[in-house]
């Protein structure tokens, strides 16, 4: 059985791709997912929904990250959802200023509430785990799997997975 965490996380980055892998890494985790493809998009769907993070890209189209997050700290519903930026330009001409004045203004604050893209999945979930307040670590449904293949693999034929060990072996 999947832990879900009855938490919803809203991922905000306009690169499609990337969108739904942080969603999907966010999903296997058991959280539920909303996405939007900038600020203007972001703006709405908090509107509509609070939610109870969000994982937002600094440098968009339309409305950037940190308009959107300027535009979020102001309003007294929302200004404590907690915001993790997920970039690649923190350090580069598009994105250094904006993301210089988001840390100076205290728009986002505390250890680790930027990650460097490209993230990895341990990293992003555990830092939104961090974020809310949950327990780090392996994904809640991790053992359930690992007793799944472990189950398999007593059960299997010692024959077949010798043939596959040696295909493996062979691949590397």
């Amino acid at each position: 059985m999947i832990t879900t965490f009855e938490k919803t996380v809203l991922v905000v980055d306009d690169e499609e791709n990337l969108r739904l892998y942080l969603q999907t890494v966010l999903e296997d985790a058991g959280f539920s997912v909303v996405t939007a493809v900038d600020g203007l998009d972001a703006l709405e769907k908090v509107k509509a929904n609070p939610p109870d993070a969000i994982s937002l890209d600094l440098v968009m189209p339309k409305k950037s990250g940190f308009k959107f997050l300027n535009e979020l700290r102001k309003h007294k519903e929302w200004h404590k959802i907690p915001v993790i930026l997920v970039t690649a330009h923190a350090q580069d001409d598009l994105g250094k200023e904006d993301f210089d004045n988001i840390l100076s203004n205290r728009l986002i604050s505390g250890p680790e509430t930027y990650l460097e893209k490209p993230v990895k999945p341990e990293n992003y979930v555990n830092s939104i785990k961090r974020v809310l307040g949950l327990e780090e670590g392996e994904p809640p449904h991790a053992d359930d799997a690992r007793t799944e293949i472990e189950s398999l693999l007593d059960k299997a034929d010692p024959g077949k997975m010798e043939q596959i060990l040696k295909i493996l072996k062979e691949s590397k």
